[in-house]
């Protein structure tokens, strides 16, 4: 079972790679902050569908969340508005896997300090040296780029 949502979570990625060269094009368009609030509100669109369609009816419920929960929306706005001025500048693979290293770090802090709620996944040699291997492709990457441009 595990295998699916390893397969779900690289198929996402995959999506987020191909969004990200959409939206550069689109935010050189239109503007960046324009480009990040019509891909938003094309995904708010296409959720609207989701939630009419086949939602569970607890919508409802969105009142009695912590506020904090409400970040989500918040962050990923950020993260497609960086995105979008990224890509045109320093390319779709460095934007992306910069991106992934971020996610990456802070995964591992929220996961070794059990924050939101998660399970707590201690850090260790074997985590630390994946990240730190990640970091060293991250610079090779970024050296590709320059040297190719």
């Amino acid at each position: 079972m595990k295998f699916l949502y390893i397969l779900l979570a690289l198929l996402g990625g995959m999506m987020a790679g191909i969004q990200a060269p959409i939206n550069g094009s689109l935010g050189k368009k239109i503007g960046s902050v324009e480009g990040a609030f019509t891909s938003f509100f094309v995904g708010t669109l296409f959720l609207a569908f989701l939630v009419l369609f086949f939602g569970k009816g607890q919508i409802t419920h969105l009142f009695q969340v912590p506020k904090w929960n409400l970040l989500g929306g918040l962050l990923g706005a950020i993260f497609v508005t960086f995105a979008i001025l990224s890509v045109p500048n320093i390319g779709v693979a460095l934007t992306i896997f910069a991106a992934i290293i971020g996610q990456m770090v802070i995964s591992i802090i929220i996961d070794h300090f059990g924050l939101f709620g998660v399970q707590k996944i201690p850090m260790n040699v074997k985590r630390l040296l994946g990240l730190g291997l990640m970091l060293a492709a991250l610079f090779f990457i970024y050296r590709g780029s320059v040297s190719s441009s």
